[in-house]
């Protein structure tokens, strides 16, 4: 971690600028590295496709360049999807933490589901599922970090208060904190002020204990909203969300971690978001 900065700076997915060579994620991570940035989320959204040689590159390649890795699981996660679903979607999960550990990769974030007809058993449908991947995972001596995201949809499993009761009731699973998914899940416009933020800390605070503000994991984009929920990812300056507040409420509450950018300009507002920190 950069010595004067609580948090690193980096991107879901390589940075647009990437060469072609040499391309890939590797490529991506010499990118970070020449741009001032030091961190990368693998962008395995699609699939788990990748070699155990390849893995053993990015690693490397991370390693030599002082850049922390994530991973993005595959969006086609679902720990309340019905029996005949459930078990693709176990896979998904193990795959992308079995080679995000092989790749250097100390978190994997992931998307929780969908509540269904009913929110409660599919909360416990979810608590049951996600802790049996994780004991299959540790039984391979694999300590990857699970990490369920906020949803910016109402309708979806992760609200905080679900991301909460999943890293409380299970070891080795803390939330991953999508702001701009936050923001946009109430779809009001609401939950956009130092203090709102600041109350939503607190809660992870006094819930799962002071450290999980010392290793936050945050994603941040621009975000447009309608009365369900997220739409799209903006431009952050596009957007309404108001991240300076969010920024000032992080530092207030003496958090670190990792802030990785997920808007459609990806590694200039990366940037834009470390040099906001700086100005903070």
């Amino acid at each position: 971690m950069d010595e004067k900065l609580p948090f690193l700076f980096g991107t879901v997915g390589s940075p647009l600028s990437t060469p072609s060579k040499p391309g890939g994620t590797v490529g991506g991570i010499l990118r970070i590295r020449e741009m001032g940035l030091n961190a990368l989320e693998l962008g395995w959204v699609r699939s788990v496709k990748v070699s155990v040689n390849t893995c053993e590159d990015i690693k490397n390649t991370a390693a030599q360049n002082g850049i922390a890795l994530s991973v993005h699981a595959p969006y086609y996660i679902n720990l309340n999807a019905d029996k005949e679903e459930w078990p693709k979607s176990r896979q998904r999960l193990i795959d992308a933490a079995t080679y995000g550990n092989l790749a250097g990769a100390t978190d994997v974030v992931f998307h929780p589901g969908t509540y269904g007809n009913n929110p409660q058993d599919a909360l416990f449908t979810a608590l049951l599922r996600l802790n049996e991947v994780v004991d299959e995972v540790r039984s391979y001596g694999n300590k990857i970090c699970f990490r369920p995201e906020t949803m910016g949809k109402s309708a979806l499993l992760g609200s905080i208060s679900d991301l909460v009761l999943m890293s409380k009731k299970i070891n080795g699973v803390e939330p991953c904190l999508d702001f701009a998914h936050l923001f946009a899940r109430s779809g009001d416009g609401s939950l956009n002020s130092r203090d709102e933020w600041k109350r939503i800390l607190t809660m992870v605070e006094q819930e799962l204990g002071t450290g999980a503000l010392h290793h936050l994991h945050i994603h941040i984009s621009g975000i447009d909203y309608s009365t369900k929920g997220e739409k799209e990812h903006l431009a952050i300056k596009d957007s309404p969300l108001n991240v300076k507040e969010i920024f000032i409420a992080l530092k207030e509450m003496n958090t670190m971690g990792r802030i990785l950018c997920e808007s459609p300009l990806l590694e200039d507002d990366a940037l834009y978001l470390k040099s906001l920190w700086e100005s903070i």
